[in-house]
């Protein structure tokens, strides 16, 4: 093969079946000032968390048949673990140290597994740190199933503290807010996301607000503000305090979230909003309720709602429905971004991705995902019925992306910032340890329900093992049918084939092999067309690149053949435009001077057959044949005109 001219060849890691390449990076962030970020914010990163308070103390109380007491030692033993799992694993984990690791400004555990594969360099690490990553982005799925569920429920079950008569309604009205918000993705967030901040800086002030008058009635609360109340805690009652663990940790859910979404905002006005307005307003309310349940036990059925006046019971349910429709939108939003990540890292096949602002390239629709969530979100409503049995899955989802984003930064720290051991040793005893813990808790209650989020974290694992494989076993088969391209231009050029007046393109994913749809083309046709522009797309392993740094062009040795080769490089973040990647590269060789309208495509498609003898299991090709049948559509995925695109098929056996 001719060396391809027009750009360095180092390596950078990409999707599997993929050619290195690299070019300049550069994150695109807004420009907006650093309130109008903070306030942002506040409603897109926080909604999960901010919301914690509405069922995680109930939980506590009601847990493992009411194991744990509203007596003073373990209410200040829960108050005390609630503030200090909040302190240690949101405040010092994520806000202080793991926002540190962005991968080019991107943050969540697909970006810090990607982030840390480009450092090691051993194969073995390289498949263990991939095994990780895609663990938690499969527990981050069941997350995402969850979290609509039990928190659209814990707000409308505030109707049955206002009248115990509204109970039938909880149903019925959680599964039409959760249909509506499903149904409305297709027009994307833009619109709703400007309502967002200032609706939940309403919610956390009034979330603050309500813990301000119990404290100030029983001041002895603030007592659990020492960790020694959470340790007498564990000591005198080890079981009990481990029972309340696997509830506890349902006030840090959505820590995650501060690190996923820090490409939209950047660390700073993340942390402005943490450290100003959220974790003050969660310390008092949190406060606020162990002080009302040591004075009345009884409020440990819904102790969120008890804690307000009974006047203002019936606006708290608005207000709390509101800030849970923004923490569901939030982490639907966040399964579209992590399926569109996992697409270009070639954990799932090709899905279409609709992009709803034309201002902002993260706001993006995925229908499939979207539906298939919707699903989840009814069954998961049918099958537990209420807040509180649904909690017991729940934490085991969050726990195990805790923990694995724990064990991938600890590499990274280890092996790529080289940061000194005694470093590594107080990190670990301090959350790692305590993650642990949580994790462990959680394992308890698998049978109750915990076995939700790992069968849903299974499915997924199945998923992406499968189509990494067989995508493996069919690009090699397809390079062997293709045949290297170097050899087709030479014969192109022997044969002295007549030229075609036009301009024909082919998008195709590597720049080694010529493509199936040209070399049809030629053998039916006799002829070439005057221009041949092959198209490829590569994944970068950042999440957005410059328009100016997206292109290069590679006249693959001969500048006069009217054959050029030209790579346009994306984030995982960016779309696959190969009409606009085209229109970029206009100009830029003596080959690609035309008019991007005048184009015509050529897609190569493969229509496969589980009938081979690749070594896979017979049910695993079936599957992988039937998610690579069914994948979006190139056209829609590279943005092509229909009434200029002809797909040219041909048949496989895998």
């Amino acid at each position: 093969m001719r060396p391809l001219r027009g750009g360095d060849r180092t390596g950078s890691h990409k999707g599997p079946g993929q050619d290195p390449d690299t070019t300049t990076i550069t994150p695109l962030r807004g420009r907006s000032k650093l309130p109008a970020l903070a306030l942002t914010a506040l409603g897109v990163v926080f909604g999960d968390i901010g919301t914690s308070p509405l069922y995680s103390m109930q939980t506590v109380f009601s847990i493992d048949h009411n194991n744990v007491k509203p007596v003073p030692v373990d209410v200040y033993g829960v108050i005390s673990m609630v503030l200090w799992s909040i302190t240690l694993v949101v405040t010092f984990k994520y806000v202080v140290l793991v926002m540190r690791a962005d991968n080019d400004g991107e943050g969540g555990i697909l970006a810090l597994t990607h982030l840390l594969v480009d450092r090691v360099q051993q194969h073995r690490r390289t498949s263990v740190v991939l095994a990780l990553g895609m663990l938690g982005a499969a527990l981050f799925y069941g997350d995402s199933v969850i979290t609509p569920a039990i928190s659209v429920m814990s707000a409308i079950e505030g109707l049955t503290v206002v009248n115990p008569g509204f109970e039938d309604l909880v149903l019925p009205l959680s599964v039409v807010i959760l249909s509506v918000l499903f149904v409305i993705q297709r027009w994307g967030t833009a619109a709703v996301g400007r309502a967002f901040g200032p609706v939940m800086t309403v919610w956390f002030v009034v979330v603050g607000l309500l813990g301000v008058p119990h404290i100030v009635q029983h001041p002895g609360i603030l007592r659990a503000v020492s960790p020694t109340y959470a340790v007498a805690f564990v000591v005198e009652h080890p079981f009990t305090a481990f029972i309340a663990m696997g509830a506890v940790v349902l006030t840090i859910t959505g820590a995650e979230a501060l690190y996923a979404d820090m490409g939209h905002f950047g660390p700073l006005p993340i942390k402005i909003s943490w450290f100003a307005i959220v974790f003050p307003a969660l310390a008092l309310n949190y406060l606020g309720q162990g002080a009302m349940i040591l004075h009345d036990p009884a409020t440990i059925n819904n102790p969120f709602f008890q804690m307000a006046p009974s006047w203002s019971r019936l606006p708290l349910v608005v207000l709390a429905t509101l800030a849970t429709v923004i923490a569901s939108q939030a982490v639907i939003s966040g399964a579209f971004s992590v399926s569109r990540q996992a697409v270009r890292l070639g954990l799932l096949p090709r899905l279409l991705v609709k992009h709803t602002s034309k201002e902002e390239g993260g706001q993006i629709f995925v229908p499939l995902v979207n539906w298939v969530l919707y699903l989840g979100v009814l069954a998961l409503i049918a099958i537990f019925g209420s807040s509180a049995n649904l909690a017991s899955a729940y934490g085991l989802a969050v726990t195990g992306t805790l923990l694995l984003t724990s064990l991938l930064f600890l590499a990274l720290a280890h092996m790529a910032w080289q940061q000194p051991t005694w470093k590594l040793v107080v990190y670990a005893a301090t959350v790692l340890l305590v993650e642990v813990f949580f994790f462990a808790a959680n394992l308890a209650k698998v049978v109750s329900g915990g076995w939700l989020p790992l069968l849903i974290a299974a499915l997924v694992i199945l998923v992406m093992t499968t189509w990494r494989r067989g995508f493996d076993l069919v690009s090699r088969r397809r390079r062997e049918l293709e045949g290297p391209l170097d050899e087709f231009i030479e014969a192109v050029h022997n044969s002295e084939l007549p030229r075609i007046p036009g301009i024909a393109v082919f998008p195709h994913p590597n720049s080694t092999t010529a493509p199936l749809a040209l070399r049809t083309l030629v053998m039916f046709t006799h002829a070439m067309f005057e221009h041949v522009v092959l198209v490829e797309i590569v994944n970068e392993n950042v999440p957005h690149i410059r328009h100016r740094e997206r292109v290069h062009v590679h006249d693959l040795g001969d500048p006069s053949d009217g054959i050029v080769h030209i790579s346009v490089h994306v984030g995982f973040n960016d779309s696959q435009d190969v009409p606009r990647g085209l229109a970029l590269a206009v100009g830029r060789s003596p080959e690609l001077d035309f008019e991007p309208q005048q184009v015509r495509y050529f897609l190569s498609v493969l229509t496969l057959r589980p009938t081979g003898d690749a070594k896979m299991a017979s049910w695993r090709k079936r599957l992988y044949v039937l998610m690579a049948n069914n994948a979006a559509s190139r056209t829609e995925v590279f943005h092509l005109p229909p009434d200029r695109t002809v797909v040219m098929g041909a048949e496989m056996e895998l």
